[in-house]
């Protein structure tokens, strides 16, 4: 398993550069401060939130596979089900507490689109399911076929919604068997894309993640990249001095925040009279969309300010320049949230629900904060 290598500078010397290996590393008071910043940043935020996300994927893994074979045996999976419903939404507030930081893997390897694209495409989906070629391939090669072969529109994490949930409860028990080895497929690939957004970061992850990963001819998925590394080193080329770390971590904030007030709120809320899109949410199966949008929030809280009690974090920096402004953006995250969970019945009543305005308002404003006033103070 390969391991995460801390480099730290060993002298510090004022405002000068240090060589570390291939790279420099500024030592002035600021480099300093951000550098312990990083850490904690990727290994309780980053790299705990995809490996947990992996941990609940391998018991959906599990869970769907059985529920195959009690399809193909034609006996009772009521509980199986439900249980698999339950491991689908633990995967999924993972998945939602990582959104302020798909840069990265995420972003290079297409996985945030290969397993969070939506709406479904109905049509297409119902051919597949009806074309016994197609079938016979995913039920040999499972997620293989499911990753390299379908479109987006076809795969990950609502796909897999679809065939467990209808109306927020677990869908009725009753699946074909071509929709029993979809599901497998679908789950089976989304796992996979879990798992190595950890070893993109971790550098490694463990033996039972790695074989899924792995296959029949013991070829690795693996990319054999260290972003862990790369960011706790700043030795990326895109993040060559703690600075540019720390405002990748604020602009991953900004681009999440964004995407909520903006689409995941704002589609639904304007709907298709007002520019937007009535139709466009997030998790309309599993009736899970404002913990998906609440998980996004706390995903930027976690980034901002520490997924655990006393870490350093970008809000310890940004509370010593200017601490009026960290009580902001902490009020402002928390407010969000709070406007969020006020929401009700959001699948049905989102548009032109003042709720959801109320939402989109602090949720904007919370942008508008980290973009306009925190990413200035990180690059003075």
């Amino acid at each position: 398993m390969r391991k995460i290598v801390y480099m730290f500078v060993a002298a510090v010397c004022g405002m000068t550069m240090v060589a570390c290996g291939d790279h420099n590393v500024t030592t002035s008071d600021k480099e300093a401060a951000l550098k312990k910043v990083v850490p904690p940043y990727v290994n309780n935020t980053v790299i705990a939130t995809y490996s947990a996300m992996g941990d609940a994927g391998l018991l959906l893994l599990d869970d769907v596979q059985r529920i195959e074979e009690a399809v193909e045996k034609e006996a009772g999976y009521e509980s199986l089900m439900k249980q698999a419903g339950e491991h689908w939404r633990e995967m999924r507030h993972h998945w939602e507490q990582s959104e302020a930081f798909l840069y990265g893997p995420a972003e290079k390897h297409t996985i945030d689109p290969h397993i969070d694209s939506w709406p479904l495409d109905y049509n297409a989906m119902n051919a597949l399911l009806a074309n016994e070629d197609q079938m016979q391939q995913i039920e040999e090669e499972g997620g293989a076929y499911v990753g390299d072969k379908l479109g987006y529109a076809l795969k990950g994490f609502h796909a897999a919604e679809y065939l467990l949930f209808e109306e927020g409860r677990p869908h009725a028990c009753n699946l074909t068997k071509a929709e029993a080895i979809y599901l497998v497929g679908i789950v089976e690939d989304l796992v996979q894309q879990a798992i190595l957004l950890e070893d993109c970061w971790a550098g490694g992850v463990s033996a039972e993640k790695e074989a899924v990963i792995t296959d029949e001819e013991g070829e690795s998925m693996s990319y054999d990249e260290n972003y862990g590394e790369w960011f706790i080193n700043a030795s990326h080329p895109s993040w060559k001095t703690y600075q540019a770390v720390a405002e990748q971590i604020v602009a991953g904030c900004v681009d999440i925040a964004g995407e909520v007030a903006d689409l995941k709120l704002g589609n639904p809320y304007r709907g298709s009279d007002n520019g937007g899109d009535s139709e466009y949410l997030e998790s309309p199966y599993s009736r899970t969309s404002t913990t998906d949008f609440v998980d996004n929030i706390i995903s930027i809280q976690h980034a901002y300010a520490g997924a655990k009690s006393g870490d350093d974090c970008v809000a310890d920096y940004v509370k010593k320049q200017n601490a009026e402004l960290n009580t902001k953006v902490l009020k402002t995250i928390d407010d969000a949230i709070a406007a969020i969970k006020a929401i009700q019945n959001f699948e049905t009543t989102a548009q032109n629900n003042p709720q959801v305005k109320a939402a989109i308002d602090k949720v904007s404003e919370l942008e508008e904060i980290l973009d306009e006033e925190v990413l200035p103070l990180l690059a003075k």
